[in-house]
């Protein structure tokens, strides 16, 4: 594989076996990654999570594959701006196996969504980034991504 390899683009079709299993591996792998954490789906989990995915009216699940492998996945989430009056999309994992990483998937998965999101007639694409994830940076900031203005504040409380 190099530079050149083609890289299929797709949205998930939830009814093609591969695609689903795709997601809950890409998920796994993204979870063991670095910049991942928390705790392994197991096949109960993410049977739920491809079965939530398909049901949420708003949820787009893009993936990458290259020669068969499916080795990368976006999943993102079509919301509403107040300020714009007009639909938004939130970018809420963008995973690349390690092996695939360096080829250019990464950078094709953000631009269809980003075609995604001018179909929709979208104001915006938003997403979060770890401090520490430089190499994630890079990607979003050749996309077009950039702090905000004024300087906002991720912040969560976790309920459980």
């Amino acid at each position: 594989m190099n530079d050149h390899t083609p890289v299929n683009i797709h949205e998930c079709d939830f009814t093609n076996e591969a695609d689903l299993k795709a997601v809950g591996t890409l998920m796994n792998a993204y979870i063991k990654d670095q910049y991942g954490g928390g705790e392994l789906l197991d096949m109960s989990r993410q049977l739920h999570l491809v079965d939530a995915l398909n049901e949420h009216p708003k949820a787009i699940v893009v993936l990458a594959e290259i020669d068969h492998v499916r080795c990368g996945m976006v999943v993102a989430f079509e919301n509403f701006s107040t300020f714009s009056v007009r639909p938004m999309i939130n970018i809420h994992d963008v995973i690349v196996l390690e092996e695939y990483r360096g080829k250019g998937v990464g950078k094709r998965l953000m631009e269809a969504v980003e075609t995604i999101a001018r179909e929709r007639q979208c104001s915006r694409i938003t997403l979060e980034v770890r401090k520490d994830n430089v190499v994630a940076q890079r990607l979003y900031k050749k996309m077009g991504f950039g702090e905000t203005a004024p300087p906002m504040l991720y912040w969560r409380k976790y309920l459980e």
